[in-house]
């Protein structure tokens, strides 16, 4: 459940936890997580019969928006694996992502927002801007997640 303060949580200590069992061994943590939202389609009505002469709206389907993570190329292979399970036509590969954005003390990092992003499964995957240049740069690998549904805690 979310923790209640008077100050905003810092955005810069989080967790993403892949829904593949990996939580407890990191395999490259996430620089960034965008497109965390949801949205509700309204439907508009009006009786023929209505004394008024406006509609009603009336909440109708609920939409998650794509998910979008970033993190450096470390050589692990969960993301693209997963990215071929959903490739491959495996129906089983929807899984529940969960974001836990945590408390700025070290000594006391729980979680204090959860979003877990419910049916998730990767629709785009783009690899790293390589360049010739001797930059400083780090190599960015980026994974967009479709997300059925987002639920927070």
């Amino acid at each position: 459940m979310a923790e209640l303060r008077e100050t905003p949580y810092s955005v810069f200590n989080y967790l993403v936890n892949l829904g593949d069992s990996s939580e407890a061994t990191v395999l490259g943590g996430f620089s960034e997580v965008s497109g965390l939202n949801a949205e509700v389609t309204i439907a508009e009505y009006r009786n023929g019969n209505a004394k008024t002469n406006y509609v009603t709206k009336i909440p109708a389907i609920t939409k998650a928006g794509d998910v979008t993570l970033k993190r450096g190329v470390i050589g692990a292979s969960n993301i693209y694996d997963w990215l071929q399970q959903v490739r491959q036509g495996d129906v089983n590969a929807k899984r529940t992502v969960q974001i836990k954005l945590k408390d700025e003390n070290p000594s006391n990092a729980s979680a204090v927002v959860t979003w877990k992003l419910i049916g998730a499964m990767p629709i785009k995957w783009t690899g790293p801007t390589l360049t010739a240049k001797g930059g400083n740069d780090v190599a960015i690998e980026e994974l967009v997640l479709a997300v059925e549904h987002i639920e927070q805690e």
